[in-house]
């Protein structure tokens, strides 16, 4: 294979540093900026002719800024001739519109991935999806990575006992299954349900039980932290003792620190797939790097080999 490079945007120069730090290699000249009328414009200030190019930008705040730099970016290494582009997307946003659940609605995580393919990527990386199929809106190759060992690592240097693994809802139960396995845990379920479109959640009960254990909640992804919420108050009501929580995607948007601060949790522990701004760091919360693994499946894809030898 040609040449490895890394570029990425905005959204989250930190960790794209960190992956070529861990690659061994300087991170890509590009300039990226926005215009008074809030057009962006980008220019690749070295050659890329040949190369193998790997993209990174996590679809954060501001997402739809975030994801137009990444198409634009992609439209950019194509023209100037880059042998292979994948696009490292570390958080998908829009991933929650997946299916078309209500009439008149769109499924924007189809109409991302075919913005993706058509403004060049040849491949895509990323991690934990919200939902799996969405793998399967590409007609280019999809590699996804998962953070669950990650986070189970710091799980277990709490040295905790007597606990169990609770899934926010039925949707992520799969998931959290495995998770609770890797721990050598119960695993116990919220029933939830969704009031309105905006987000809105109402915690119906608990399905098995956290009587006298110390609970783990765990979630692909942590927005407004309402459904992480009313999961610790009814974790708590039915006799949980210490609360804590965990979750790949720390997006923390509107109250979320707020809600956090407030809440019955003892410590949240996410990762830096999207960036934790300084207004947003509360001794409650500990960040895990998932540059490393990253780096691994990067250097593991420019080379043709599996990915899957991560996780072994």
């Amino acid at each position: 294979m040609s040449e490895l490079a890394v570029f990425t945007g905005r959204a989250h120069q930190q960790l794209a540093e960190d992956i070529c730090t861990h690659l061994g290699i300087p991170l890509g000249n590009a300039e990226v900026f926005e215009f008074d009328n809030e057009n962006i414009f980008v220019k690749i200030n070295e050659n890329v002719r040949g190369k193998d190019v790997f993209l990174v930008q996590p679809f954060s705040t501001p997402v739809n800024a975030s994801i137009m730099e990444v198409l634009i970016m992609l439209d950019a290494l194509r023209r100037a001739s880059a042998q292979r582009v994948t696009a490292v997307i570390p958080y998908y946003a829009y991933g929650r519109t997946d299916k078309k659940d209500q009439p008149r609605v769109p499924i924007t995580a189809r109409l991302i991935a075919d913005c993706i393919t058509v403004a060049g990527a040849n491949r895509v990386l990323t991690m934990d999806l919200h939902a799996g199929q969405i793998q399967g809106f590409f007609n280019i190759p999809v590699d996804e990575l998962t953070a669950e060992p990650i986070l189970v690592n710091y799980v277990r240097s709490l040295k905790l006992t007597d606990f169990t693994v609770v899934a926010t809802d039925t949707g992520f139960a799969k998931k959290a299954r495995n998770f609770a396995e890797d721990l050598n845990a119960p695993l116990a379920i919220i029933e939830k349900r969704r009031t309105n479109n905006a987000g809105g959640v109402e915690s119906l009960g608990l399905i098995g039980s956290v009587e006298g254990q110390n609970a783990i909640i765990v979630d692909d992804e942590i927005g407004t932290a309402g459904s992480m919420i009313q999961a610790a108050q009814v974790v708590r009501e039915s006799g949980a003792r210490d609360i804590y929580a965990a979750a790949v995607h720390g997006v923390l948007s509107g109250p979320a620190i707020q809600n956090i601060q407030h809440s019955e949790i003892k410590k949240l522990v996410i990762t830096d797939t999207v960036p934790l701004l300084p207004e947003k760091r509360i001794p409650q919360i500990a960040q895990c790097s998932v540059a490393q693994l990253f780096a691994g499946a990067i250097a593991r894809i420019h080379e043709g080999r599996s990915v899957s030898e991560l996780f072994r």
